[in-house]
């Protein structure tokens, strides 16, 4: 997606690796620009009255919080860091923040720094440049977090001028979670839709779960609670693209697509276990 002439680039030693837009007042998207952009998460910045809110921490390569303070996005203010979902493209910078919140069922796999439940897979190919001459992506992981709030269905997150509420929102993984501004109509949605196929093979998938959560998103387009969603990858979408995406999952799980899913799960399954936890017992 072409950023404009609101594009701003960290200035580095080494090179800027991220990328920032202002969406709107007080509301900011960033990028890591040398991953791969098939797969790099969006990372948001929401500034409050009296906190602020970064939601999404990418893979964590360089210092989330130095970009944030160097660009001028953030300041003196408290900042939270808050995962959609504990995958390693949206956790993996969780570790650089002091304040780090997370839905309860991913909690424990979080602070364990559990890289099967993370689906920590990342080749050399995906960084089009490396962070530190010596990286390689055989040694990435994702590292263990100790959150500072552990996040339920239904809580608010307070930014004084601002709330956003917790959706529960399983199915991608056990413990996504959307955000809903519902004042402004806004629903930050990580990967529990984005305008693409929704992954539902990877090891804590689950498609019934996925099924109750697509019915809660078509009743928040119902109920006129949502206009714009910001979505864990690729462009924003309106509350018409939401519903679509939603109700043509469920119209398209069939028994065809569970034995397809149930497949790529224990692949996936597999392969992760073999270049995560085989690591481990190598070491």
């Amino acid at each position: 997606m072409p950023l404009g002439s609101a594009v701003h680039a960290e200035v580095d030693s080494q090179w800027s690796w991220f990328w920032w837009e202002e969406v709107s007042d007080g509301l900011y998207l960033i990028r890591e620009r040398f991953f791969e952009p098939s797969k790099r998460a969006n990372i948001w910045l929401l500034q409050g009255s009296q906190r602020d809110l970064v939601i999404d921490t990418g893979l964590g390569l360089m210092s989330l919080p130095r970009f944030l303070s160097s660009a001028g996005l953030i300041g003196t203010k408290p900042v939270m860091a808050v995962v959609t979902h504990i995958h390693f493209d949206h956790s993996g910078g969780l570790h650089h923040f002091d304040r780090a919140a997370v839905h309860r069922a991913e909690a424990s796999a979080l602070m364990r720094g559990d890289n099967f439940e993370t689906a920590t897979w990342l080749s050399d190919w995906d960084i089009k440049r490396r962070p530190q001459r010596s990286w390689r992506a055989k040694n990435y992981r994702v590292k263990a977090v100790q959150p500072a709030r552990i996040l339920d269905d239904g809580d608010i997150i307070n930014l004084g001028n601002r709330q956003l509420t917790v959706l529960h929102m399983p199915g991608h993984s056990r413990g996504s979670i959307c955000l809903h501004d519902k004042e402004n109509r806004i629903l930050f949605s990580g990967d529990v839709v984005y305008d693409g196929s929704m992954i539902d093979w990877l090891p804590s998938s689950n498609i019934s779960d996925y099924i109750q959560t697509c019915k809660h998103l078509m009743t928040l387009v119902d109920n006129n609670l949502v206009i714009k969603v910001l979505p864990g990858h690729f462009d924003t979408f309106d509350a018409e693209r939401l519903y679509s995406l939603a109700s043509n999952y469920i119209a398209n799980v069939g028994v065809c697509h569970k034995i397809l899913s149930c497949a790529a799960r224990c692949i996936a399954s597999l392969a992760l276990w073999f270049k995560n936890y085989s690591k481990r017992v190598d070491h």
